[in-house]
């Protein structure tokens, strides 16, 4: 009988190598580019859709466009109602999963094997030719609203909205896919229309096939399906640049959603940071780890374990194309909300060089990074979203065999390094949803000077 001690973790075995299934990639007569790797553990395959028609390209006037058009594209098509097309995905026992984010919108659809030309034909018809009637669209815009409307209500929500506006001003990648009442409410559906019409093309997409098929025949499936998929004047396709961080300097350093007689404040601190293709991604991923991406974390030993203040905070990117959003996320006690902040700041600021990393907590980082990483791509699914990834940030398609080793190459200085360019304490922003009443009188302490009083919907209110 083997003895085991359960007073310390267990030693950490050698690192495997991880082989990444193989990409091919191909271009279809009109236009679309199409990316394919075969997983053969199962019998299932994924078709993900990637088009460049992400928040991004939401007019200012009309934000949360782009949203409710990928809201539309279940609603019916030129075919099939939405009745029909809930029971033609159940005829083929398919998960349809749509996704708007701040860069692309994707859409994807996981089937069986056997049914991958019945589900590349359902998927390519709803995005092609959605219905896009006047009914359904004011049917959705209702049901949106009334969700903004809840959202005003949680804490969380709402410091999430204004946090981002905070941050990118008026850059769309300052507001959610939802958008706001005032755009929702002067939204029509010609707008919906024109934007699909705009933006859902096949120049402008990627389609990524992930199956237990060979890649010919994956390719056979997306020729037969998406083949007749109509491109139109490439010249009339906007693009939308990101963000220079350097021109989105905010003057605000404090800001308060006030709630009266909130238990809690729900806390957000940050900047601006790195683009996910940064050759710095390695080095901030560990640092990110150490600081507030673990259990084991600084911040949260620190507000949790040691103060008391909290169930647990966290720090995180948001990553995009553009320069991506690097924050520190907390709901305390009200009373604590002042020394929160204080102990948060300093733990960003200790990682700079007065508090550098350990070897303990280097080795820990790098182990939660690397030791169950291949688990991230087991199924088809997730294959197709890691070369999703990949196309969206104009990855190499070895990155991910190369993530364990960029991670093991990482040392103290190099984390070191990237907190002092990437975490400016003086450049933060904090922003509190919570009773500004209690807080009025201790928020001075911080030295961030006087806060900026804003509504549940922020900057634009």
């Amino acid at each position: 009988m083997t003895k085991v001690d359960r007073t310390r973790l267990p030693d950490l075995g050698q690192e495997l190598q991880f082989i990444f299934p193989v990409i091919q990639s191909h271009r279809l007569s009109n236009g679309l580019t199409l990316r394919t790797a075969e997983h053969r553990s199962v019998p299932v395959i994924t078709f993900h859709l990637q088009v460049w028609a992400g928040l991004v390209f939401d007019p200012s006037e009309l934000a949360g466009l782009a949203g409710i058009t990928a809201d539309m594209l279940d609603e019916g098509t030129a075919k099939l109602s939405t009745l029909a097309i809930s029971e033609a995905l159940a005829d083929i026992g398919a998960e349809l999963n749509i996704d708007v984010g701040p860069d692309v919108t994707n859409v994807s659809l996981t089937t069986l094997t056997r049914f991958a030309d019945k589900g590349a034909t359902l998927l390519a018809d709803l995005v092609t030719c959605p219905s896009l009637r006047d009914e359904d669209f004011k049917r959705v815009k209702q049901l949106r609203l009334d969700r903004l409307r809840q959202l005003n209500d949680v804490p969380p929500a709402v410091a999430e909205r204004v946090f981002l506006q905070l941050l990118y001003q008026d850059h769309p990648y300052g507001h959610l896919a939802i958008g706001s009442e005032q755009t929702l409410q002067a939204m029509q559906i010609e707008d919906v229309q024109q934007f699909h019409l705009q933006r859902y093309r096949p120049e402008n997409a990627t389609l990524i096939v992930v199956g237990a098929e060979s890649h010919s025949t994956l390719l056979a499936i997306t020729e037969r399906t998406f083949g007749q998929w109509q491109p139109r004047n490439s010249s009339t396709l906007k693009r939308c640049r990101p963000p220079d961080s350097h021109n989105l300097t905010s003057t605000v350093r404090l800001a308060v959603v006030p709630r009266a007689q909130a238990p809690q404040s729900h806390v957000r601190i940050g900047q601006l940071s790195a683009k996910r293709n940064s050759p710095d991604y390695p080095a901030l991923v560990v640092m990110n780890r150490i600081l507030g991406g673990d259990f084991v974390s600084r911040i949260n030993l620190n507000l949790r374990e040691d103060k008391g203040y909290t169930y647990g905070a966290r720090t995180g990117f948001d990553w995009r194309c553009g320069p991506a959003p690097f924050s520190v996320e907390v709901a305390v006690d009200s009373r604590a909300t002042v020394d929160a902040i204080q102990e948060s700041i300093f733990e960003l600021s200790a990682i700079r060089g007065s508090r550098p990393t350990t070897n303990k907590e280097l080795m820990v980082a790098k182990a939660s990074l690397t030791r169950g990483y291949p688990r991230s791509f087991e199924t088809a699914r997730s294959i197709a979203h890691g070369v999703a990834q990949l196309t969206q940030y104009d990855l190499p398609d070895q990155y991910f065999e190369e993530f364990i080793p960029s991670i093991s190459a990482v040392e103290i200085d190099d984390v070191t390094q990237v907190a002092n360019t990437y975490v400016q304490p003086d450049q933060l922003i904090t922003l509190i949803v919570g009773d500004q009443q209690l807080i009025a009188s201790s928020v001075e302490s911080l030295g961030l000077g006087k806060p900026v009083v804003l509504s549940s919907e922020g900057l634009t209110s």
